[in-house]
């Protein structure tokens, strides 16, 4: 299964107008990404819905995106960099511009709060500064990504899909990644499926973003329990280090080579908007060998929202919700289905 790249991301900016089909995808990506981060509480923060945010018509009377996405991290610049990229995008670009002129001084080797200063005194000379950026720092995605941005916000389309490209290509394992595939598929829903897990301890909870990711790095390696690999992979999925929650699920496989959890776990993480197949070829054949798991129909449900195909979607949810109406993964299925009424 797989499906085809879109030639390039849609002309959707702020002051644009959102197609009904646009609408949808919000919707489907809304009712999905909610469903996992009801449960799925490792995630620092929830993130907007991205395909649909930003870029302007290629003319300098509207600002490119800015996109940092510092998701994985909670250190004070790190919030200071989300506060500045807040007031960036809610039109208040001088006020963004000195806050990360202030950044940039505490911290010169900060590559986000270098592009945040550049972005935000487009168009005087931002394509440079962020060119210089890139060159400078060629492993990174995000210098890449707000580069593309701003390429296209000048009229640049093609060169931006190259900068994008390359965002992916050179640090896949980062949150700036999984943007740039965003902007090259405008036509899927923003971000990826996500694995959901059912238990997820309450201690791990009270702890701050460095602490959880710490404790379950270290007591994965430590034990070598699937539980604990589990665990983690959905920690460093939920802030958008894909690559490495694939490795995590992987180790719960080798693990529990039977367990049914990893196995769909390692299905989910495969997915990928170009071409989705590993995922599907993974967890397709779990179905007929495991017919009463609602754990294999839910997340098969959920991946297919991001193709998106409502109709098996809905199909296979039912079906989860229908296998165990009282059980977690049956009463998150039914929580979708709620959901996917209001768009049908």
């Amino acid at each position: 299964m797989s499906i085809a790249r879109s030639t390039g991301p849609t002309t959707l900016g702020s002051r644009a107008v959102v197609s009904p089909r646009a609408r949808v995808i919000t919707v489907v990506s809304a009712v999905a990404l909610v469903a996992v981060a009801a449960v799925v509480v490792l995630a620092l923060s929830q993130r907007d819905d991205p395909s649909l945010r930003g870029v302007s018509t290629g003319t300098t009377d509207e600002r490119p995106a800015l996109e940092l996405a510092v998701i994985d991290r909670n250190d004070r610049e790190a919030r200071a960099l989300r506060r500045a990229e807040r007031l960036y995008e809610e039109d208040h670009p001088d006020e963004a511009r000195v806050d990360f002129e202030a950044l940039v001084r505490e911290n010169p080797d900060s590559v986000e709060a270098a592009i945040g200063q550049a972005v935000a005194s487009w168009p005087d000379g931002t394509l440079d500064e962020l060119g210089a950026i890139a060159a400078d720092h060629p492993s990174s995605a995000v210098a890449l990504l707000n580069l593309g941005l701003a390429r296209y916000a000048a009229g640049d389309p093609d060169g931006a899909q190259e900068d994008w490209r390359e965002a992916q290509e050179r640090d896949p394992d980062s949150p700036a990644a999984l943007r740039a595939e965003d902007l090259l598929n405008p036509h899927s829903p923003p971000g990826r499926p996500q694995f959901l897990v059912e238990h997820v301890p309450r201690r791990l909870v009270r702890m701050s973003l460095d602490e959880r990711l710490a404790t379950l790095r270290r007591t994965a390696q430590d034990r070598g329990n699937v539980d604990d690999w589990i665990l983690y992979g959905s920690a460093l999925e939920t802030i958008g280090h894909r690559e490495s929650a694939r490795r995590a699920y992987d180790q719960a496989v080798e693990a529990g080579p039977e367990r049914l959890d990893a196995l769909v776990a390692a299905a989910v993480a495969r997915f990928d908007k170009d071409d989705p197949s590993a995922a599907f070829s993974r967890i397709g054949p779990l179905a007929p060998k495991h017919p009463d798991a609602a754990i294999v129909r839910f997340h098969l449900g959920l991946m297919l929202l991001w193709l998106p195909d409502l109709k098996e979607a809905r199909s296979q949810l039912e079906r989860a919700a229908a296998i165990d109406p009282n059980g977690f993964y049956g009463r998150q299925a039914a929580r979708v289905l709620k959901r996917l009424d209001t768009i049908q």
